[in-house]
């Protein structure tokens, strides 16, 4: 196929969030956002995975303060948050909630990557 390069459910790309990722944190890009899958690199590159399901912590928060998660709603990457998943739309979308979060906890839940 003519200027086709690789499938796009793995990159090896130096991300813009965290500094230092290391394997299984969530990450940022720019405009679009993955799951580091091992540490950052010597070279500053971090294999990175931009599609699929993927296990992340979530906080049960939005924009307005403490919020459950449901199933199905969007979820936003916010650098300066821990963690940084939630569902404050003041990120950058990071995919969809596959579980539940209750209001203001932290949980690990399962999360469609929707880049």
């Amino acid at each position: 196929m003519k200027n086709y390069v690789q499938e796009a459910n793995t990159l090896t790309i130096a991300v813009s969030h965290p500094a230092s990722p290391t394997s299984g944190s969530p990450v940022r890009i720019g405009g679009f956002c993955g799951v580091a899958v091992a540490d950052k690199q010597a070279d500053g590159n971090t294999t990175v995975k931009i599609a699929g399901v993927v296990s992340v912590s979530v906080k049960g928060v939005d924009g307005a303060g403490n919020a459950a998660v449901a199933v199905g709603d969007k979820l936003y990457y916010v650098d300066a948050d821990t963690p940084p998943v939630s569902k404050k739309n003041t990120g950058t979308f990071f995919g969809y909630a596959l579980g539940s979060v209750s209001s203001g906890a932290t949980e690990t839940v399962k999360v469609l990557i929707a880049n």
